[in-house]
């Protein structure tokens, strides 16, 4: 078939399509590439989720949850009986209408905080606290908590078929911000991938900054005691002091444990000659592993995040490639890490999340971050250090 384009959703032309199916049982031919896939929107009632959209792509290989609702995130799935996601003490989605930004001293982002993937951003990231200007600066910004005013997929036939799902959200304010973001969920069709390739628009007149830190969250079966986190890179600090206690092995998780205090560790990455650099979450019989390859060129950093907390408190760990560090605003403006888009411009930032769902699978990407690393000396600092964070 060729490839076809259904409108789901379009706040401007009045069109919402309610709940949805496609899929070769429901009438829509088979898709290049998979030979059972699906395709279903709905919208739950009920609770705090109640109004949420929930798009399910199955390209018959990875089924995952995406919420236009809540700025286009991934809320989690499956890979092959593999859960991709994490158990937070958030279980189900939270309306975006639901969660104060500014409570619990402006750390209100965490009440709807569950998903897979969440975007951290536009405008900012990082801890709350004022500006240089004085502007209210909330935890990890605000994009998360914007519902996609369009939203349509897209049945490819290009390249083997693939399942697209497309979503416009805008971060904008009289006399504020003025960002437009436009995201692709890409599932290619029967492979073990989700792809993501966002475009940042500044829509305004003037000159605009904005950070983007994609918070990748996963728990179990690739995280437990003895998972090992591989990254290639030039340069390591931890975070703060707490996280130079550990810094000898900031590659290893420890089981998990009540009261545990989370770690940081920010990354210069190495990247191969087309731009790309690739981070690895194994689990620690090595048969199954979550790897997140990145573009460094709009993503030039990487935050590993351990929260090896009780499981109960919502065990996991991130792996996050960023525009910037997640320090506060004020802190990256200062080290010139800031991006800046001139009116009318936007930047393109892609990154695809492969699950290895067996031992050769992780072999092969174990090897190719190696190869990458062996091409220099990696630095890391034992202690905070300026250049990455303010201690």
């Amino acid at each position: 078939m060729a490839s076809q384009t259904h409108l789901l959703l379009d706040v401007a032309d009045r069109c919402d399509a309610g709940n949805v199916e496609f899929s070769p049982q429901s009438g829509s031919p088979t898709l290049a590439g998979a030979v059972d896939w699906s395709v279903r929107k709905v919208r739950l009632s009920g609770g705090r989720s109640d109004g949420i959209d929930v798009v399910t792509l199955n390209n018959g290989c990875v089924e995952l949850d995406v919420v236009p609702t809540r700025g286009m995130g991934l809320l989690g799935g499956t890979c092959r009986g593999l859960q991709l996601g994490w158990d937070s003490p958030v279980r189900l989605p939270v309306h975006p209408s639901l969660v104060n930004l500014e409570s619990r001293g402006q750390l209100g982002w965490l009440d709807g905080f569950n998903e897979w993937l969440c975007r951290c951003g536009l405008a900012f990231n990082g801890p709350p606290g004022p500006d240089d200007d004085g502007t209210p600066i909330t935890l990890h910004g605000r994009i998360a908590n914007l519902p996609a005013h369009r939203v349509e997929l897209t049945l490819d036939e290009a390249d083997g078929g693939a399942l697209i799902l497309a979503g416009v959200v805008d971060e904008t304010s009289m006399f504020g911000t003025n960002l437009e973001l436009r995201s692709q969920v890409i599932l290619p069709a029967g492979r073990p991938i989700v792809r993501i390739v966002d475009r940042v628009t500044n829509l305004g007149s003037k000159p605009q900054e904005y950070e983007l830190l994609y918070h990748i969250n996963q728990g179990e079966p690739f995280l437990d005691a003895g998972a090992r986190v591989r990254t290639p890179f030039r340069e390591m600090a931890p975070r703060d002091a707490r996280a130079a206690e550990d810094v000898d092995t900031w590659d290893q998780y420890a089981p998990a444990r009540s009261g545990y205090a989370e770690q940081v560790y920010f990354f210069h990455p190495m990247a191969d000659a087309a731009g790309w650099s690739r981070v690895l979450l194994e689990n620690p019989h090595q048969n199954c592993g979550l790897s997140v390859r990145f573009q460094t060129d709009t993503l030039p950093c990487l935050a590993v995040w351990k929260n090896t907390q009780a499981k109960q408190d919502g065990y996991c760990t991130g792996l996050e490639p960023c525009t910037d560090f997640p320090n506060h605003r004020s802190f990256e403006r200062k080290q010139h890490r800031l991006r800046v888009l001139e009116p009318g411009q936007s930047e393109q930032l892609e990154l695809e999340i492969e699950i290895a769902p067996d031992a050769a699978s992780v072999a092969r990407l174990v090897d190719e971050i190696a190869t990458l690393q062996s091409l220099a000396e990696p630095e890391i600092h034992r202690l905070p250090h300026r250049k990455f964070s303010a201690g």
